[in-house]
């Protein structure tokens, strides 16, 4: 399956794990929309990131990560939960909440 140009399956929970950071926005942004394209109402959006937090100061392990997909990349880059809710509600999910993980990651939650 080719996520760049096929619908993902329908399901009441789509779940990304280490995906969204490996791309720039605009795919970043396709992504989200064929999840949310997914998902009926009452469906959610499971994104698995090394989140930076908001004020971008104390991450260390997110802000290298990011620098480190720029360098690999180009143009991928890690991401803040305040990104991620923006980018959540512009193709039409309704709320969204971080929940921390163990470690440096967190979930990424958007719900329809």
């Amino acid at each position: 399956m080719d996520i760049f140009s096929e619908p993902l399956p329908n399901a009441d929970v789509i779940t990304m794990g280490m995906i969204l950071h490996d791309w720039n926005l605009e795919k970043k942004m396709h992504l989200i929309g064929v999840a949310y394209d997914a998902i009926p109402a009452g469906g959610a959006f499971v994104a698995i990131e090394n989140l930076i937090e908001d004020p971008r100061r104390s991450n260390v392990f997110g802000l290298m990560m990011s620098l480190n997909m720029l360098v690999e990349f180009g143009d991928a880059f890690d991401f803040t939960g305040r990104d991620f809710d923006g980018w959540c509600r512009e193709v039409g999910f309704a709320r969204t909440e971080v929940i921390p993980l163990r470690g440096p990651a967190s979930a990424a939650v958007a719900y329809e």
